[in-house]
């Protein structure tokens, strides 16, 4: 296996032509001191949409790379695969996060269950683990209902991971584990137990991706009770150290906050577990440069701010159809979007101000973003205008691509204060 680094920055990249700014923000941070190294990342649903192949996301990094002359790793993610998707990003990803969310709930066959609690007598009774202050109390009935809800899961993570190996031929890669696109929150006991399994399944796990409490909407701050994750995310990483030694686990196995895009009010919980602790992390910044090409099309004013209108236009008048699939990972309030002729109105300021995720800013407006974070299809649709204007906007979009990651993400994230 590859072993990825300590700080690991997940960037998507919807239309491929922003990998160099968004290097760039990594740049910034090693110049500070900090390596935090990128994996591109861009799902099949996302390839689909747009209509490109998992080797652009590969040529656009290579390209980047070079270009900057960047010296530290960097990987480019098969994100949200299952064993239907894997198999067109395997010539070119080194970073595959397994999705196994639809096997959560599912009944296992024969006796998958039993024959994990008898495997694990260990996880029944007091189970004490360093960094955590009360120790768990489980039953062997809480563990069969534990395994019963997430050991058909964890069978589908090792069958997809066996096939990457084998189609790999020994070609490295980082394997990570995503389970946070469910219905509920993993508890930290469950987490163990789905830890044990994975190990059970022969996983060189070196991420996982679990479901915390809260919600992680496209484009905008996590909203939750933040004293209540930072207990989570804590006794997580707690018992992912315990799991390491337990369960023979990579010692360099972390955390990955996948959900959402800007989960700015967690940064700093996030910031002082892993400086108490050491540990690392991974972490997704899903459809954030997409909205900051926007951004910057309508800050370059001109054609570039006429096609930021036409977009949004098209996407107010398309609203059920661009929001039924994210319908659980957004909060659009109908009536807090502006009507695409009161935008037509609007200058290049007021609209960059409205989409720019700037919390304190009287004019930020989170529906509009919401709404824009998932009309990334009707870019698409745009197909050369939209493309063209890309490059004839590149200085623009650019700059806020770059600003973006380094000043609201690598930093609170991952150098401080």
């Amino acid at each position: 296996m590859l072993t990825i680094e300590k700080y690991s920055f997940g960037v998507g990249d919807r239309f491929a032509h922003q990998a160099k700014a968004q290097l760039a923000s990594c740049v910034q941070a090693l110049e500070k001191g900090v390596e935090v190294v990128p994996v591109w990342n861009k799902s099949h649903r996302e390839h689909t949409t747009v209509g490109s192949e998992p080797g652009s996301v590969r040529q656009a990094a290579d390209a980047a790379v070079a270009a900057l002359g960047w010296r530290k790793s960097y990987y480019v993610d098969a994100d949200h695969i299952s064993m239907a998707s894997v198999e067109g990003f395997l010539p070119y990803s080194d970073f595959f996060t397994i999705d196994v969310a639809d096997g959560i709930g599912a009944t296992p066959e024969g006796s998958a269950v039993s024959d994990f609690v008898a495997k694990h007598p260990e996880l029944v009774g007091t189970i004490a683990i360093p960094g955590i202050e009360e120790p768990f109390e489980t039953s062997a009935a809480y563990v069969t209902e534990v395994a019963g809800k997430y050991i058909q899961a964890v069978r589908d993570a090792g069958r997809i991971y066996r096939h990457i190996v084998e189609k790999k031929v020994g070609t490295p890669f980082v394997p990570e584990v995503s389970m946070d696109e469910t219905d509920s929150p993993q508890t930290p006991p469950e987490l163990l137990m789905i830890l044990a399994a994975l190990a059970d399944e022969g996983i060189a796990l070196q991420t996982i991706a679990p479901k915390f409490t809260g919600r992680f909407n496209k484009g905008v701050d996590y909203v939750g009770d933040i004293a209540q994750f930072e207990k989570e995310f804590n006794d997580d990483l707690a018992v992912i150290a315990y799991a390491i030694g337990k369960y023979g686990l990579p010692a360099n196995l972390k955390l990955s906050v996948h959900s959402g895009s800007d989960k700015f009010s967690i940064y700093a919980p996030i910031h002082r577990a892993s400086k108490r602790t050491g540990a690392g992390l991974h972490l997704k910044t899903a459809g954030t440069t997409w909205l900051e090409e926007i951004i910057g099309l309508a800050e370059a004013d001109g054609d570039g701010l006429v096609l930021a209108k036409d977009i949004y236009a098209e996407a107010v008048s398309n609203v059920d159809a661009l929001c039924a699939p994210y319908a659980a990972v957004i909060d659009i309030d109908r009536g807090r979007l502006p009507s695409a002729e009161e935008v037509r109105g609007w200058s290049s300021a007021q609209l960059v101000a409205a989409i720019r995720h700037v919390p304190d800013c009287p004019e930020f407006n989170p529906h509009m973003r919401q709404l824009l974070h998932v009309g990334y299809k009707i870019a698409a649709k745009m197909e050369q205008r939209y493309i063209d204007l890309l490059q004839g906007c590149e200085e623009t979009i650019a700059k806020n691509v770059t600003l973006n990651l380094y000043e609201r993400h690598i930093v609170p994230l991952f150098i401080g204060e």
